[in-house]
């Protein structure tokens, strides 16, 4: 059996997807993988999966630029043209977390965005979002663009503070299954962090996955 893989999105940018993706691959000793990076002179994704969970083995992004922006602008700034079609999922000897960047709809070049990646991909999506107003409207159309390209999603992980109600709503409506909420954490750590993602997501959820 080859090992899971999991795709993380979010239904919008700077939600905390990143932190999310620490939390899971420390807790399933897994790989991490960043395709794309926009944006190095502040702390990169990577960077900052490798001080938040530090057993787990970080890859190589296959494309790395300067500008923080989308994909496509950032490599169009560069000369350089991102060929969505080259995105592979790399071998790796353990599970591998996948990070896009954004949300689904953000454009890899002028042709294709991560919702095209991920289509072709076919692996299952944990779909993030925050818990603040205008989540329930993000997180619906979320799920609705990723059914209508049959990507299959294990399940939605909300973070922030808790809402009871918007949460419930979500996955009602959207029929998606309930991971678990990753609190805001004052003093944010590799211990903190896994303390916190243990006390509210069942890894049971995440190991089961057969691919």
């Amino acid at each position: 059996m080859n090992n899971p893989v999991f795709i993380v999105s979010g239904t919008d940018t700077g939600i905390g997807k990143t932190i999310f993706s620490a939390a899971l691959a420390q807790a399933l000793q897994a790989g991490y993988w960043k395709p794309v990076q926009s944006g190095l002179e502040e702390e990169t994704d990577s960077a900052i999966v490798r001080r938040l969970a530090p057993d787990c083995s970080v890859l190589p992004e296959q494309w790395r630029l300067q500008l923080p922006a989308s994909p496509h602008l950032s490599a169009s700034r560069e000369g350089v043209e991102i060929d969505p079609e080259k995105l592979n999922i790399p071998r790796c000897s353990k599970p591998l977390v996948v990070e896009g960047a954004g949300g689904l709809m953000v454009p890899l070049s002028r042709r294709q965005t991560y919702l095209d990646v991920f289509a072709r991909w076919q692996y299952p999506v944990i779909l993030c979002a925050r818990t603040q107003l205008g989540t329930i409207n993000h997180s619906l159309l979320s799920l609705q663009a990723l059914r209508s390209r049959n990507i299959p999603v294990l399940g939605m992980a909300f973070i922030g503070h808790a809402h009871e109600d918007s949460e419930g709503i979500i996955c009602e409506l959207g029929n998606v299954r309930r991971l678990g909420r990753l609190p805001l954490l004052d003093d944010l750590n590799p211990q903190s962090l896994a303390q916190a993602f243990a006390a509210n997501f069942n890894r049971a959820d995440f190991t089961g996955v057969v691919q």
